[in-house]
């Protein structure tokens, strides 16, 4: 299992840590992006969790003229229908899903495993997550949106059926637009996923308020 394991760069809040947090970056960061957020987040010392952050693998981005990033899938239009690489989707997907194995291995529960990502990471995130086998923790999807909506019905998971997902997104987004956010919210709960949504007025970006919002459904889910 280790070739497939994603170099990650990983933190925990206390020794003995019996939860974890895969978060994955958006197109072009890579895992350092959202380090600096765990103090912030203002978890407990008696619930030690430990945070993944794993770099994406470095492909061609045809939006982006075929410039070679981390990126969790191509991109192809800046549409929402024709945006996402459906198979690049998976193969993150597969990655994903071999580091909630190995958290499993070390002696985390799926239940006590959330995962996380911020715009294409929160897509994966989101995508990774309804279809896992095992009920997880929760999904924390940041200024994102649903891959592949029509494919829910069919594809989640039943298992994670009803699994609470905590939902933000920017009112001035220029790149992920707050109204692919908002179907993508109205997809979930229609499918019956509760979501947590906020809205903030900023761009595509992550503010303060949201930070403690997220360490504050962090402290529930865990």
């Amino acid at each position: 299992m280790t070739e497939n394991i994603l170099p990650s760069i990983e933190l925990e809040t206390a020794p003995g840590a019996g939860a974890s947090v895969i978060w994955l970056h958006g197109l072009g960061a890579d895992g350092n992006d959202f380090v600096p957020i765990v103090p912030e987040l203002r978890l407990p010392p008696s619930q030690p969790v430990r945070f993944i952050f794993p770099h994406a693998p470095v492909r061609p981005v045809t939006i982006n003229n075929g410039f070679r990033m981390r990126a969790w899938y191509d991109i192809a239009a800046a549409d929402l229908t024709n945006r996402a690489d459906l198979a690049g989707v998976r193969e993150s997907r597969a990655l994903i899903e071999a580091l909630v194995a190995r958290e499993k291995a070390r002696g985390v529960p799926a239940a006590r495993i959330v995962l996380a990502g911020f715009s294409q990471g929160g897509a994966i995130a989101l995508y990774t997550g309804v279809r896992h086998a095992e009920r997880l923790g929760g999904i924390i999807a940041l200024s994102t949106y649903v891959v592949a909506a029509d494919k829910l019905a069919s594809e989640a998971s039943a298992a994670n059926r009803g699994l609470p997902i905590f939902m933000a997104h920017g009112t001035a987004d220029p790149v992920v637009r707050p109204e692919w956010g908002e179907a993508s919210r109205r997809a979930l709960e229609a499918a019956g996923y509760p979501v947590e949504w906020h809205l903030y007025g900023m761009p595509h970006s992550v503010c303060m308020e949201e930070v403690v919002a997220i360490g504050e459904w962090l402290r529930r889910a865990l």
